[in-house]
């Protein structure tokens, strides 16, 4: 998978376009990602107990892997993502630096 939990990714399209951010959450099946922060949507709620109010919270929303793009961490700029394998593993490489991520 191109894109883990942890990293930073630029986000390519949609409103929150251009932003850069920390993945939280990946979904391999579905090919999405909740990034912190973006692609905020509003969600009400109903309330808990006697005499408390409901209200609308705001909570990042996935986003498909096709409208993010990596940034690599040794040369801090967005770039595409390769793979490399040892006897060991897989690992993945950045295509602009040639560094390992």
């Amino acid at each position: 998978m191109k894109i883990k939990k942890e990293d930073n990714v630029k986000i390519l399209s949609g409103k929150d376009r251009g932003k850069v951010g920390k993945v939280l959450r990946v979904f391999g099946k579905e090919k999405k990602a909740i990034v912190e922060s973006m692609n905020l949507v509003k969600r009400h709620t109903r309330p808990r107990r006697q005499g408390e109010k409901g209200q609308r919270v705001s909570v990042p929303a996935a986003i498909d892997f096709s409208n993010l793009m990596l940034v690599c961490p040794k040369c801090s700029r967005p770039a595409r993502v390769g793979f490399g394998v040892t006897e060991k593993a897989k690992f993945r490489i950045c295509k602009r630096c040639k560094g390992e991520i």
